[in-house]
């Protein structure tokens, strides 16, 4: 059996990323998966440098959202995936529950080499993820059974940089899921969650998206712990059923189907 590559085989220095980090080690690479069809998450990351105002993460990790955007890079996460992957079947969901292309994936490689792997594996992955840097990684999507889903909250910069303030704007998550789509990739958008800072540009989002050449969207409100309340609170960041009655039959009007 071919050796498996580790950390100490790429240099990991050589990118411009120097955002706060850990090196730790993971147990377990692949968790049961309650989101149909994934069967098991795959998150070479813990921690997110995103820093989105909404993120559901820290609360069900029981982790201080104040500390999220530490990036906890997973250096054996590939080992464990090699060990793990034959005793399971089914799609392999990566980046569940943080971003595996995050700026940190541009220096520590983890989701391409776990991509590598499941495609030798001949197993299916779905991806979410709000970064374009999964572009990097074209060419192995297409040699296997794929799904990149952006997450997209508002067409907005100005939004996105109160709400999501790490991650990148909407307009390039665009372009991404542009060349995505014409690669033959499948993609779709996750809009979730719809907050009350989408109210009055539902028209002008689902336009955008559709615009893409993506053809599916999944809609979620917004959904928060009694933990999240006060710092959502002070942001003026609230679920909105207008918002996301409309973002549906804007999505309809625009040709996309929900899901």
């Amino acid at each position: 059996m071919a050796r498996i590559p580790t950390l100490l085989d790429f240099d990991v220095e050589s990118t411009d990323w120097d955002g706060p980090y850990e090196l730790v080690t993971c147990s377990k690479a692949l968790h049961p998966s309650s989101i149909p069809p994934v069967r098991y998450s795959l998150n070479p990351y813990s921690g997110c440098e995103h820093g989105c105002v909404y993120c559901f993460a820290p609360g069900h990790l029981h982790m201080e959202h104040s500390n999220w955007r530490v990036v906890r890079v997973k250096t054996n996460i590939v080992e464990r995936l090699s060990k793990e992957i034959d005793h399971t079947e089914g799609m392999i969901g990566l980046g569940t529950v943080t971003d595996a292309y995050q700026a940190a994936e541009g220096r520590f490689l983890l989701s391409r080499l776990c991509l590598e792997l499941i495609r030798n594996k001949k197993r299916s992955v779905f991806i979410i993820t709000k970064s374009p840097l999964i572009l990097r990684d074209a060419d192995i999507l297409a040699q296997m059974d794929s799904t990149v889903a952006f997450t997209i909250t508002n067409p907005d910069p100005r939004i996105c940089r109160m709400t999501e303030p790490g991650a990148p704007v909407t307009e390039e998550r665009l372009r991404a899921l542009k060349k995505l789509t014409d690669c033959g990739i499948a993609t779709c958008v996750f809009i979730a969650p719809v907050t009350n800072k989408l109210e009055g540009l539902e028209t002008e989002l689902a336009e955008a998206i559709a615009s893409t050449g993506v053809k599916k969207v999944f809609i979620d409100p917004l959904k928060y712990k009694d933990t999240d309340m006060d710092r959502l609170k002070r942001m003026d960041i609230r679920p909105s059923p207008s918002a996301e009655r409309k973002i549906k039959d804007a999505c309809q009007k625009a040709g996309l189907e929900l899901i």
